[in-house]
């Protein structure tokens, strides 16, 4: 598109199976899922401008809700209102709020970012976001490549420090050595962080009277978990794996607390408190109303706008309504937790048109927040909802 932020080169033009291998060997084994080409073999570059707006608007996001975090915290009405579980509710009064900006040290925003540069927020993944390996290895790699810049080299230093605090001494997906994308997002994370930790799998775990440990029958002290918080309302075990934490027998990261930034329900409180003029400056009151889209726990838009559980990923239970309020499109391929979950309803911006090997698709642009700085692009494309059919698609700046 003439005068976008965004170009899109052509493919390599190499044997795709060569490269599948390449990156195979380089830790990213999901390349291709079964029969569908999970990565594409092709480069979206953005403009420099637009990547340091986006940069700063991360940051100064980042800083805005983690304050809305601590306005949330000890509020169990508040609690309720963000649909967090009941069975989290001590947990969270329990165990001590982290430093300023550090609540999580490992996130993911997304966002819509536009052609001609508007930049709207869809969600913070403040708890367990994959695309870790595509951004942090496939997207550097990929921009040598092509001689453009990335951001995202710095990512691997950034999980060195933080889990240098963190000191995790085990790292748990469910299905680990199975699941690909999981194994491999705790994998890189552990070479990454430079130290010596475990990989487990969740299902292997028995907690008895708060200690918690893996099938070999070892204490975990400390564990990072690619394991929603919110699950633990739902699977057995889930009230014991909350126990060990509160009372300090299992230090769990992403910390607690990092459900309350998950929470799409956040945002809604944001822009309430934001409508309300209480709690922002006027510094982070303009950054509300440039970046963040209005975002309520009811459906009183006049045009269109979208639904979504507080709890939903990868577009599971994201349904769009057009400006008479007709529904228009639903996912229809993630898990939809809206019946465990309330909901969330957001002014519609719709992602950009880009044309792929693969056809036209929708790119969603996210931005990696790991020890507190933005420093990572991940491109998604897909449909008006980017679900779990969508491609991954690197990122690079002019």
């Amino acid at each position: 598109m003439t005068g976008s932020v965004f170009e899109v080169l052509e493919p390599s033009g190499q044997d795709r199976r060569e490269r599948v291998e390449q990156l195979r060997q380089l830790g990213f084994t999901w390349a291709n899922i079964e029969d569908e080409e999970y990565w594409l073999d092709q480069l979206v570059v953005m403009s420099q401008d637009t990547y340091r707006e986006l940069e700063d608007a991360s940051a100064r996001l980042w800083r805005i809700l983690d304050r809305t975090v601590r306005y949330v915290h000890g509020n169990r009405h508040l609690y309720d209102l963000i649909g967090i579980p009941e069975i989290l509710w001590d947990m969270l009064d329990i165990c001590p709020l982290p430093e300023e900006n550090l609540i999580s040290r490992y996130a993911r925003f997304d966002y819509a970012v536009s052609h001609y540069g508007s930049i709207k927020l869809y969600e913070l993944n403040a708890d367990t976001p994959t695309g870790y390996v595509e951004a942090s290895i496939v997207t550097p790699w990929m921009c040598r490549e092509a001689g453009v810049h990335s951001p995202n080299v710095q990512m691997k230093e950034l999980v060195a420090a933080a889990w240098s605090v963190e000191q995790p001494d085990t790292a748990a997906c469910i299905a680990y050595g199975e699941h690909l994308e999981d194994s491999g997002t705790i994998n890189a994370l552990v070479k990454h962080s430079g130290l010596h930790i475990q990989c487990v799998d969740c299902l292997d775990l028995t907690i008895d009277h708060g200690i918690v440990k893996d099938g070999s029958g070892r204490e975990i002290k400390r564990m990072f978990a690619l394991y929603p918080k919110e699950w633990m309302a739902v699977d057995d075990g889930g009230d014991a794996l909350a126990y060990a934490i509160e009372t300090g027998k299992l230090a769990l990261f992403n910390t607690p607390h990092s459900i309350l930034l998950q929470s799409k329900g956040l945002i809604a409180a944001a822009w309430g408190l934001y409508e309300l003029g209480l709690l922002y400056n006027d510094e982070e009151r303009e950054v509300i109303e440039k970046y963040i889209l209005p975002t309520y726990n009811k459906p009183v838009f006049s045009g269109s706008y979208v639904s979504k559980s507080m709890f939903g990923r990868e577009g599971g239970s994201v349904q769009m309504f057009d400006n008479e309020g007709e529904l228009e499109i639903k996912d229809e391929d993630g898990f939809d937790t809206s019946e465990l979950f309330p909901s969330v309803y957001q002014m519609r911006a719709n992602l950009p048109e880009i044309t792929t090997v693969v056809g036209e698709r929708r790119l969603l642009t996210g931005m990696f927040m790991i020890n507190g700085k933005p420093c990572g692009l991940l491109g998604r494309a897909g449909g008006l909802i980017t679900g779990n059919t969508s491609h991954f698609i690197a990122i690079g700046v002019r």
